[in-house]
């Protein structure tokens, strides 16, 4: 039986308010029944769940629906090919559910799955079937996407990693089913950051499961293996003078197109505290480059392959994906106050533009770029046709920068209470048999867990509290 959740928010900021409210009700919009199973698909005209968004989606959901959040993640888990490999997408059609093997559409899975066992009652059953999962998943990358002895791992096909329309990725066909790496292509079989990092994110999560279960020589063994994937990600595919992680094709040239995907990197933990610093400090926050008007294009906005496309192409215009993404790969190395600010850019941008929860956003205007719900090409705001809207990691992001600013999020078997500054608001959420509350009149904010007071606090920062209630820490997060 799936444990009592809730969430709930309050306050008399407009923005905040309205912003809340409608993505409250566009991710209600994007639940299905696959087969009689309650799943959040991605919405938008996505009517699938896909590797890449909807186990981390489900995870942002899960204190609003757990079933979903569940399912989200054991459908992937239950339809895992006997080598190893996990669907790149399912989807349900003619009454069946269909797993899709012919592209892997990117890997934000083991975070979400790991912080489901907390939020799902800590059921060791769970917890050994991840462990599976993710050992499987692991060997089937080595023995399938490892082509030398460089360490690395590689790209087959565009979505692979999902960035539909890249001008990086050439003449790369969309899908690729085969094992069998593809030739006759100007970049693929491409050596890849993302690729290489999930092995680093599943060997990393392995070891936290082997911690969990009190095996620590296990734990131990997975750590060195998920290291040195590291190790051969710097080595190889790390530019040391420009600070930034740069794809290799198939005959070992630089893909000399400078992508946000240090940031993907980062998500999936694969890079340095210092590789991550510096990618912040040098492209991440230059205006120029990653830092436009509303921040976080694909392609780094003065790089000859960047395109201000209104169409899903990750040549350049900032995605909502991005943006769901960047939270966990933000806080990962310690830059809380960038995802406050990231917040503020994303619901402003949605505020501002009549409530639009679009799939992307014009980097120098914030404007929502408008697409047909079905065909995803573009169209006028005035033309008649139906309109994308609902797009959920745009809608789940809205809700997760609340949450990391004015709320509060059950993160590993912590408790982050965010105490946002500058106005009144009451936030609660129910979740492990605890009801955790803020209550803020924006200068000063009382929190509490199960009932019991936590003391009350100046605002503008997190607290880092054990499910015991002991304030483990705190960091600044304005």
């Amino acid at each position: 039986m799936l444990p009592e959740t809730g969430v709930s928010f309050h306050t008399e900021d407009p923005v905040l308010r309205r912003v809340y409210e409608a993505a409250e009700k566009g991710c209600l919009a994007n639940l299905r029944s696959f087969g009689g199973r309650t799943v959040l698909v991605e919405g938008g005209g996505y009517e699938k769940i896909w590797l890449e968004t909807q186990p981390m989606g489900g995870e942002m959901y899960a204190l609003r629906n757990p079933e979903a959040a569940r399912n989200n993640i054991s459908l992937f888990m239950e339809h895992q090919r006997a080598d190893g490999r996990l669907p790149g997408s399912i989807r349900f059609s003619d009454g069946r559910v269909e797993p899709q093997f012919d592209k892997y559409q990117g890997f934000c899975f083991p975070f979400p799955a790991l912080n489901l066992y907390y939020l799902l009652g800590r059921d060791s059953g769970w917890l050994l079937r991840l462990r599976d999962c993710l050992v499987r998943f692991d060997a089937c990358l080595w023995k399938t996407r490892s082509l030398d002895d460089s360490g690395l791992l590689y790209s087959f096909c565009v979505y692979d990693t999902g960035e539909d329309l890249a001008l990086r990725y050439g003449d790369a066909p969309c899908w690729w089913e085969s094992d069998e790496p593809p030739r006759g292509y100007q970049v693929v079989p491409m050596a890849s950051m993302d690729v290489t990092s999930w092995s680093c994110a599943a060997r990393y999560t392995l070891a936290e499961i082997s911690r969990l279960l009190g095996r620590p020589e296990e734990a131990e063994s997975w750590n060195r293996k998920g290291a040195a994937v590291a190790a051969a990600l710097r080595r190889r595919l790390w530019d040391s003078r420009r600070g930034a992680l740069y794809d290799r094709d198939h005959s070992g040239k630089t893909v000399d197109i400078l992508c946000h995907n240090t940031l993907r990197c980062m998500y999936w933990g694969s890079v340095s505290r210092a590789m991550a610093d510096r990618f912040v400090r040098e492209h991440l926050l230059n205006p120029a480059e990653f830092w436009t008007p509303f921040p976080l294009p694909s392609v780094a906005a003065n790089d000859p392959a960047f395109r201000n496309a209104p169409e899903n192409n990750w040549s350049g215009q900032p995605e909502g994906l991005t943006y769901q993404r960047a939270i966990l790969a933000l806080e990962n190395y310690g830059w809380h106050r960038l995802v406050t600010r990231l917040g503020e850019k994303l619901i402003a941008a949605v505020s501002e533009n009549g409530l639009r929860f679009t799939q992307q956003f014009d980097p120098f205007t914030g404007r929502p770029s408008l697409v047909h719900a079905v065909t995803h090409t573009p169209v006028a705001a005035d033309s008649g046709q139906p309109v994308q809207d609902a797009y959920g990691p745009t809608l789940l992001a809205c809700l997760e920068y609340i949450a990391h600013h004015f709320g509060i999020h059950p993160h590993l078997g912590r408790i982050w209470f965010s105490l946002g500054s500058g106005r009144a608001y009451e936030y609660e959420a129910l979740f492990s048999g605890l009801r955790c509350t803020i209550r803020s009149d924006g200068v000063r904010a009382e929190a509490a867990l199960g009932g019991k007071p936590l003391g009350v606090f100046d605002c503008g920062r997190r607290l880092i509290v054990s499910e015991g209630g002991e304030i483990l820490r705190s960091v600044a997060i304005e």
